[in-house]
């Protein structure tokens, strides 16, 4: 049982090495690919060494009974902890999402709603911030388009962890289950009768490119448009040129920035976007068949398409993938999070799980 592990033990101990030469170091993008990889096998070796002993504490136990019905007692007691501690290494040695170890691009765009819908692109924006907070994540919007009555239209965000995340808790691992249509029924604040309106805004959640050699892109595919930076209602927030319009002509995605006051900087934000965008438009390309995760982040803020519903007058937020309800939506969109997004981090490993029993895959 588990006898594959012990590559990856060995694998382990190669890395160590590595990791111990200054030499590696002095190539950052080589050292953080490494780091990486050590953090992910370290969890998997120590949970396959906790594993074997408990299981040699099991066979101790299991020999001394035989003299000392004692000790048949604490023999039950670690062939419990065994089980415990086979069934974590299984959840670990699951195949892994190859993004879940980046950080991410989050954006919101208001959708069907009007203004109601822009407000609660801004409440689902502070949510996550909220949320990356307590994550320890750094953030950073690139860009922003803001309503006449308050909220944004669109938003960009980049979420970035602080030095090398544990497995399964970068920002892409934990952000990726939010991409879809979320749905949100209250009271507008221009509702003068008091009727509950539903509206709707979308997120799209992309993996960072971890640096500018990874996506490969040609100067001369680039048409780079500038104009003057404009805030709600369409005025005019500066009087300079600083905002830049950047369209790929390969594949027509066009991407805007105007939150920094400098072109320069502008035209750098634009660039992290698009790579990000063409990361993730490369990667669906090359596993479209086995991409599902990636087409389940919807495309048209439809409110048909859900993914999550928010109702205020119930205080209740449900999730339409796993079933999660709480009535406790006022702390969620205070960045309390964690819960909706393990029961859909769950879901995914049991689906997982499955799928490896179904195929006789294992240990």
């Amino acid at each position: 049982m588990f006898e594959g592990v012990e590559a990856l033990v060995s694998e382990h101990a190669e890395l160590e090495q590595r990791l111990a030469d200054p030499s590696v170091h002095a190539e950052p993008s080589l050292a953080k690919r490494l780091n990486r990889r050590y953090a992910e096998l370290t969890a998997i070796v120590a949970a396959y060494r906790a594993w074997r002993q408990a299981g040699d504490d099991r066979a101790a136990a299991l020999e001394l009974a035989a003299d000392d019905s004692a000790f048949a007692a604490e023999a039950a007691e670690l062939a419990a902890k065994q089980d415990e501690l086979a069934e974590r290494l299984r959840m670990l040695l699951l195949p892994r999402d190859p993004n879940d170890d980046r950080d991410a691009i989050l954006e919101i765009k208001a959708g069907e709603g009007g203004a109601e819908s822009a407000l609660f692109a801004g409440d689902l924006l502070r949510m996550y911030l909220r949320f990356a907070e307590r994550a320890g994540w750094s953030t950073q919007v690139l860009d922003a388009e803001e309503s006449d009555l308050g909220g944004y239209k669109d938003v960009s965000v980049a979420v970035k962890a602080r030095g090398a995340p544990e497995p399964g808790t970068a920002p892409f691992a934990r952000l990726k289950y939010e991409g879809g249509v979320h749905r949100v029924q209250r009271v507008p604040v221009t509702e003068s009768q008091g009727r509950i309106h539903t509206s709707a805004a979308g997120v799209l959640v992309l993996p960072e490119a971890e640096d500018e050699g990874e996506v490969e892109i040609n100067p001369n595919d680039l048409r780079i448009d500038v104009f003057r930076s404009s805030g709600p209602g369409g005025q005019s927030v500066n009087t300079t040129d600083s905002a830049v319009r950047i369209t790929h002509l390969p594949t027509g995605i066009v991407v805007s920035c105007q939150n920094e006051k400098s072109q320069l900087q502008n035209k750098e934000q634009a660039m992290r976007i698009l790579r990000a965008r063409m990361l993730a438009a490369a990667q669906e390309e090359a596993q479209r068949e086995a991409s599902d995760a990636r087409r389940s982040q919807v495309r048209t803020v439809d409110r048909s398409e859900r993914v999550r519903t928010y109702n205020f007058p119930e205080n209740r937020i449900s999730d339409h993938r796993t079933g999660y309800k709480a009535y406790n939506l006022d702390v969620v969109l205070d960045g309390e999070l964690g819960p909706v997004v393990q029961s859909l981090v769950d879901a995914d490993a049991e689906a997982a799980l499955t799928a490896t029993a179904e195929r006789g895959d294992g240990a």
